[in-house]
């Protein structure tokens, strides 16, 4: 019964977010006292998914690595060179630009992992591909944030590195041993990392909310606009690169879902420590959309394969 009321709870993520940035708007106090547990509060999202994540998820990444390589080039390819054209396009203010560059540069959500199951893409795959893009984004996503971002404002490239091996890296790694070392308990509660996990990015996008309270007011629609424009044509430049790189139509779409998702709570935290909290502004609308757009994208697929059959 509590496994499947956490489950039912981590499904929810949208409408807990959304809670949870009227909170930080009405009563930003609630939430502005968590600014300083950011990195802990995303570290134990991490822990949580590394005690998902079992020695049978790296098998993909070491029987076609092809795969794997081709899949990751995708992703740090096309979502930041589209945060480029997009902030070009529409002429963004600089810390608004290098927030959407950081939602482009960070590795692609866990979430694409249920997302593909939803879908009826190729779930191993989508797990492996997080797996190896969170594994890289120590060097890649600082990197790719400095590159781009430089030119709006100062880009500090080595403390970024660090908060990522400390807030990303090393949960993982210990969420890991955790699952291996006690992978019988870890079994039986399951349902609690998931559940965590969306709690955690919850408070994130809350406190997000609450530290631009009155920055929210200056929003215009453009950056909502950017936004949409970065996820939804990362949702499509992945499917056409699955098919240029001749994947098979589960592959396909799973990795439109990854390149489209991104882990934009970890951009949010990145953004508010490295940054300032206005640049956090897009990841947290990128962390909501994501998960919206994907969901109806893998309602229609699955509602078309069950057609087809």
């Amino acid at each position: 019964m509590l496994n499947k009321l956490l489950e039912k709870f981590a499904r929810l993520l949208v409408l807990w977010v959304v809670l949870a940035a009227g909170i930080g708007f009405v009563f930003p106090q609630v939430l502005v006292p968590l600014k300083p547990f950011t990195d802990w509060l995303f570290g134990f999202t991490m822990f949580g998914i590394g005690c998902l994540i079992s020695v049978k998820d790296f098998k993909p990444m070491l029987e076609k690595p092809k795969l794997i390589f081709l899949g990751t080039a995708a992703q740090f390819v096309i979502m930041p060179l589209l945060a480029f054209f997009i902030i070009k396009l529409l002429d963004l203010p600089p810390v608004i630009a290098v927030g959407l560059i950081l939602a482009a540069a960070v590795p692609d959500a866990m979430a694409a992992g249920v997302i593909s199951y939803l879908a009826e893409a190729d779930v191993a795959f989508s797990v492996a591909l997080t797996t190896a893009t969170t594994l890289v984004s120590p060097l890649v996503t600082p990197a790719l944030t400095y590159f781009l971002g430089r030119q709006y404002i100062p880009i500090h490239l080595w403390p970024m590195v660090q908060s990522i091996m400390i807030m990303v890296i090393l949960p993982l790694i210990l969420g890991l041993w955790v699952q291996h070392k006690f992978h019988k308990i870890t079994t039986k509660i399951k349902p609690v990392f998931p559940a965590l996990s969306t709690l955690f990015i919850t408070f994130i996008c809350g406190l997000v909310v609450a530290l631009n309270k009155n920055a929210l007011g200056k929003v215009t629609a453009v950056v909502f606009v950017a936004v949409i424009a970065l996820n939804v044509l990362g949702l499509i430049l992945g499917y056409i690169a699955g098919k240029v790189f001749k994947f098979n139509l589960a592959q396909q779409r799973t990795l439109a879902i990854n390149v489209g998702m991104q882990n934009a709570g970890m951009g949010a935290v990145l953004a508010i420590k490295h940054i300032s909290a206005e640049a956090a502004i897009p990841n947290a609308l990128f962390a909501t959309w994501c998960i919206i757009s994907a969901a109806l994208l893998a309602a229609v697929w699955s509602k078309k394969r069950k057609l087809l059959n």
